[in-house]
């Protein structure tokens, strides 16, 4: 899919991430629209990956698509990741105290060597929290846009999907986070390959789960 339309898979790329650290400029507020317009933007790339797939035309205006079909289920998803996240760093912050949370969360080393281990156990729980989450969500936003299902049915089925592929799903994740290492490297310049990739192999996974089961 990469290859057939890459320009633009790399404008939408870029102006995905202006309009992301637009949002981050905005204290508080941008922080919360970005992750209530993550789904809304994703639902829209799914479109587009379809799109693809049908042998049509990707064009920019698919990032957003999600703003004209389904957008008040995807916006929902969006706060429901902000509750689910909020769920998984608050054992967290339980753990180590709120001043040492935030302080390991920007890896200060005076408080990661005052903790010590329990910085470990602390941060091994919430990845195992984590997870889940990230299987709840992974296939939400196209599970809404095409097969229209409520927010709450997305997330399940999308967990559903991804715990019955759950070797998969974790052998992907290490690979991804291996290539997003590597793609940082150069100035972030992978990173215009890498994401139109992630986002073409989320739409691909999605097929073959559930149109083809």
């Amino acid at each position: 899919m990469f290859k057939r339309k890459a320009g633009i898979w790399i404008l939408i790329t870029i102006l995905l991430g202006v309009i992301f650290i637009g949002l981050s400029l905005i204290p508080v507020v941008g922080a919360l629209a970005t992750w209530v317009l993550s789904p809304v933007f994703a639902g829209g790339i799914m479109l587009g990956c379809h799109a693809l797939a049908q042998q049509g035309d990707l064009e920019v205006g698919h990032l957003f698509a999600g703003f004209r079909k389904c957008t008040g289920d995807l916006v929902v998803i969006g706060l429901l990741s902000i509750v689910a996240w909020i769920i998984v760093i608050i054992p967290v912050i339980l753990a180590l105290g709120v001043g040492a949370f935030f302080a390991t969360a920007q890896g200060d080393p005076q408080a990661l060597a005052a903790i010590g281990p329990g910085v470990a156990i602390a941060w091994l729980l919430a990845i195992g929290l984590a997870v889940p989450v990230y299987m709840a969500l992974w296939f939400a936003p196209a599970l809404v846009v095409f097969r229209e299902m409520r927010p709450i049915e997305a997330l399940k089925q999308s967990f559903r999907g991804c715990l019955h592929n759950i070797v998969p799903f974790l052998v992907y994740g290490v690979v991804v986070l291996v290539l997003s290492i590597v793609a940082v490297i150069p100035l972030g310049l992978g990173l215009l390959v890498l994401l139109p990739v992630i986002m073409a192999s989320v739409y691909v996974a999605f097929c073959e789960i559930f149109f083809h089961a």
